[in-house]
């Protein structure tokens, strides 16, 4: 890069805030100054930063003054009203919500998907949701090659993925029933621990989530793929961090596994684990805090026509959220 950036992060003491500025500096980003902004109970705090403490400051409209670069995760209805007031101030947002994702005029990015949108945008750009873009780190490999029509799809979620709350809730949860103590519910609506729950967000007239409606909304603008349709089941599951995704698929092409496993093998940030004779295939525990996903279970699907069936793990609070906006602000 060719020039330093001064980067702003709101909601910068969350789950993925933290994560952000940890990929920032990993990355070795060039980071000219850094402002770190979250409501005012937050402000006062310090986080880390290249060895040095940064103070978490208040979130408020004079606050993206100067800033070049302004990475969001702090929920839609924060990013609605500060994030155009931070365009306003010269700023590029990039938006972790679901604020913006279906906004005509606002790219939604997998960087090694449709990384070209980004070009010489000057407004908001946003990030897909988390199971989307992990599972189209695989799927989109395969559809360069043989050209995705549909996919059935199962996702096995971390409960990281509701926030650093649902995190404590399952800890709380698995040393309750050690105990044999009460459980105690705050974050989701049945118990966790042990246990799986068919239900991640809320439920549409269709009687799908919206979250599993994601998938078919946003990877039709990510793929540029208008004819693109999914039914997806979305499951939170009692693991601590990085979602798990089993995906079938049906395309236009006769497919082989030859010619896919070369597509994956091919493709940047994707890992192909799909030795079943050694039973090494991905699983969530081996893929929390690593930055590529990688797919396994790699089978022509017996019900489909053209289909293939695979598994898919990805850390949801790197590739699904933080790594993947930094790797859009490096685009810029």
């Amino acid at each position: 890069m060719s020039r330093d950036y001064r980067i702003a992060i709101v909601g910068a003491t969350g789950a993925v805030g933290v994560e952000m500025l940890r990929v920032l500096e990993r990355r070795n980003f060039p980071v000219a100054s850094l402002r770190l902004l979250a409501s005012p109970r937050s402000s006062g705090k310090t986080l880390t930063f290249r060895g040095k403490d940064v103070v978490v400051e208040p979130l408020q409209p004079s606050a993206f003054a100067g800033i070049d670069i302004a990475l969001f995760s702090a929920g839609g209805s924060i990013s609605k009203e500060y994030a155009p007031v931070a365009v306003e101030s010269g700023a590029v947002v990039i938006d972790n919500s679901s604020a913006f994702r279906q906004h005509e005029n606002v790219p939604l990015v997998v960087p090694e998907v449709n990384g070209a949108d980004v070009a010489h945008h000057k407004g908001i750009i946003a990030n897909p949701n988390c199971t989307t873009a992990i599972t189209l780190m695989a799927l989109y490999p395969l559809h360069k090659k043989f050209r995705v029509k549909r996919i059935f799809a199962s996702s096995y979620q971390a409960v990281s993925g509701a926030g650093a709350r649902a995190l404590e809730e399952l800890r709380l949860q698995v040393k309750a029933v050690a105990n044999d103590l009460p459980i105690e519910k705050e974050i989701f609506p049945h118990q966790i621990a042990f246990n799986v729950i068919p239900q991640v967000d809320s439920f549409l007239d269709t009687g799908y989530t919206k979250e599993e409606m994601k998938m078919q909304n946003e990877g039709r603008r990510i793929m540029h793929l208008p004819t693109f349709k999914a039914s997806v089941t979305c499951v939170r599951v009692p693991v601590y961090r990085a979602h798990s995704v089993a995906v079938s698929a049906e395309f236009e092409r006769p497919v082989t596994l030859h010619e896919a496993r070369e597509a994956i093998n091919a493709f940047p940030g994707i890992e192909l684990r799909d030795d079943t004779a050694s039973r090494d295939y991905p699983m969530p525990l081996d893929y929390a805090g690593k930055d590529d996903c990688a797919v396994g279970r790699l089978r022509l699907d017996c019900a489909l026509e053209n289909g293939i069936s695979f598994w898919v793990c990805g850390d949801q609070l790197l590739k699904g959220a933080a790594l993947n906006a930094v790797q859009i602000a490096e685009l810029l």
